[in-house]
């Protein structure tokens, strides 16, 4: 039997690695048209900023390697430029020779990942406009930087790879601003998940200009010195980072009649063949599924892209594994914050047709007596009519990353709300609370669903003012702290004395109680509650939580 590999980046290694691993009998060989093969380009941002000097760990394997632990042949700088299924057959380039020739396969792979998006305009082609990929990008970059010393440098899209990339530019000195069409950073949070990171970056002193995308490079005879947003400001570049996105590589599957999905990755089914029998796809240029709603989704990540060359492996050499689909779980840090996220946002559960509960929990991430701690912000979505939740949004200093991979295992499991409080975390002060986050997240949830002592957002809450609805504000925080701010409108009752003031307040009004995080809101809620008040809400996450909503944010905007 002969396999076919193309790519040789996680996915295309991972399925000739297991194939072999399940069979010594088979042909096994990659073709791949670039220069290095198995690499890491997550760590791309950390090799330019020279976290990471030695750019051999970002490639630990080569041809060579293997040849030798797994006879398999790889053949680099080989581009495969047509598909014949019908014969069997790919045509094969040697780009160092030009020579052409025909290989012969039982059975192929896909795996040709993807590309950076760089919009079809003036001046994208400079030499110092850096699309971020491949490794071989991230040694253009940090040649540029080092031999031109740049000053200013200019990101355009706040996905993960701009986050990080900005964290790598002000690291060096560089002053760097970021461009995003969208009205938030990291346009796959929620806004008022995105708004700490905002102001987090710009605490950093990088400048920010949303909702006001590129519309133009200016350029002179050595590049380009200067970006034009649509809004018609201009922003000095020394260089430019496109970090808009990336865009599956099918043309080769298509040119061969392979179908292509509805996300414009290749179609595979729960094996992950494709449309043509024999054809398998994994890693960036395939298409995945949810495994909360079952429909196709695209998830270019190195995880992924993982499990699904391992999937493969096992598929072409007799098994019939499922890939089962993904949460579209993803972390990355931007300076001493962590930004973790899985499942579905609280946008997207809604536009799919959900009646979603939201909750906002800020909690420390451990004991607050034991040293190095900070406050996570969790926000969690469940769905009303099943009470499981749907998805997680967590930021943070510490313990993102554990809190992260708890919610996308118990989402993967289907755990209701009033379950998460349940599960049997470990606790020691130096790594959590008596009740962990998680399990708090689950209480939040549970009163909501089940007890109906509602939350309102802070975006919520404001946009009843502005209808005009008749509110009574109460915040239970001492009244020091009241002092120092407070939500607009509020009057202070400390909780300590709300039962001995309620014969002051209306019970017939809407009320809304908050504290800092929401602890002693609930409690007051539940005091006024219990006596005869018709409707009373706490603020999701508290005044901790209003201060930062989107609404109130102050964007810097530099020219």
């Amino acid at each position: 039997m002969k396999i076919a590999v193309i790519g040789s980046v996680a996915a295309g290694t991972s399925a000739a690695a297991k194939a072999r691993r399940n069979t010594e009998s088979a042909e096994i060989a990659i073709f791949e048209k670039g220069v290095d093969i198995s690499y890491s380009a997550c760590g791309i941002p950390y090799y330019v900023s020279d976290m990471v000097t030695d750019r051999k760990q970002l490639i630990p394997r080569d041809a060579n390697f293997f040849k030798e632990r797994y006879n398999i042949d790889v053949l680099i700088g080989h581009e495969v430029l047509k598909i014949f299924p019908d014969d069997k057959q790919l045509e094969v380039e040697n780009l160092v020779t030009r020579q052409i020739f025909k290989h012969h396969y039982d059975l192929l792979v896909i795996a040709t990942g993807a590309s950076p998006f760089v919009p079809p305009i003036k001046g994208a082609d400079a030499p110092n406009v850096f699309p971020i990929r491949t490794v071989e990008s991230g040694d253009k970059l940090k040649m540029f930087i080092k031999r031109s010393k740049p000053a200013h440098g200019v990101i355009i899209g706040s996905g993960f790879i701009g986050m990080e990339m900005a964290e790598s530019l002000v690291h060096l000195g560089i002053k760097t601003v970021i461009v995003e069409k969208a009205a938030q950073v990291v346009p796959s949070l929620d806004p008022d998940v995105a708004t700490w990171v905002e102001r987090h970056l710009q605490e950093n002193g990088v400048e920010l200009f949303l909702a006001d995308g590129l519309a133009a490079l200016e350029t002179n005879e050595s590049g380009v010195y200067g970006v034009v947003t649509e809004s018609g400001k201009r922003i000095r570049a020394d260089f430019v980072i496109m970090a808009i996105g990336v865009k599956p590589n099918v043309a080769l599957a298509k040119a061969a009649g392979i179908a292509i999905g509805e996300t414009g990755a290749i179609k595979v089914d729960k094996y992950l063949e494709s449309s043509i029998k024999g054809i398998y796809a994994a890693g960036d240029c395939a298409e995945s599924f949810s495994r909360i709603t079952g429909r196709p989704v695209y998830y270019p990540q190195g995880s992924t892209a993982n499990k699904m060359g391992r999937i493969v492996g096992q598929n072409i050499t007799g098994a019939r594994e499922e890939f089962q689909g993904g949460l579209g779980t993803r972390i990355f840090k931007v300076f001493d914050l962590a930004v973790g996220q899985t499942g579905l946002t609280e946008n997207e559960a809604k536009r799919l047709g959900y009646e979603v509960a939201t909750v906002h929990n800020i909690k420390p991430n451990q004991q607050p007596y034991y040293p190095g701690g900070s406050k996570l912000l969790i926000k969690a979505v469940a769905d009303r009519q099943t009470g499981k939740m749907l998805g997680a949004q967590v930021v943070g200093s510490h313990g993102v990353d554990k809190r992260v991979d708890v919610f996308a295992t118990g989402i993967s499991l289907g755990i209701k709300a009033n379950e998460w409080f349940q599960i049997d975390l470990g606790y020691a002060p130096p790594y959590s609370t008596t009740k962990d986050p998680v399990t708090y997240t689950g209480m939040i949830l549970t009163n909501e669903i089940e007890k109906e002592t509602h939350l309102i957002s802070p975006d919520e809450l404001e946009q009843r003012r502005e209808d005009g609805r008749p509110l009574t504000i109460i915040d239970v925080r001492p009244p020091e702290e009241y002092t120092t701010g407070h939500v607009t409108g509020a009057i202070n009752i400390p909780l300590a004395n709300l039962r001995q003031r309620i014969g002051g307040l209306d019970p017939d009004v809407d009320t809304v109680t908050y504290c800092n995080a929401g602890t002693s809101g609930n409690a007051s809620q539940n005091i006024l509650l219990n006596h005869g008040f018709k409707s009373v809400f706490n603020i999701s996450g508290g005044y901790q939580n209003w201060k930062m909503r989107p609404s109130s944010k102050q964007t810097v905007v530099m020219v």
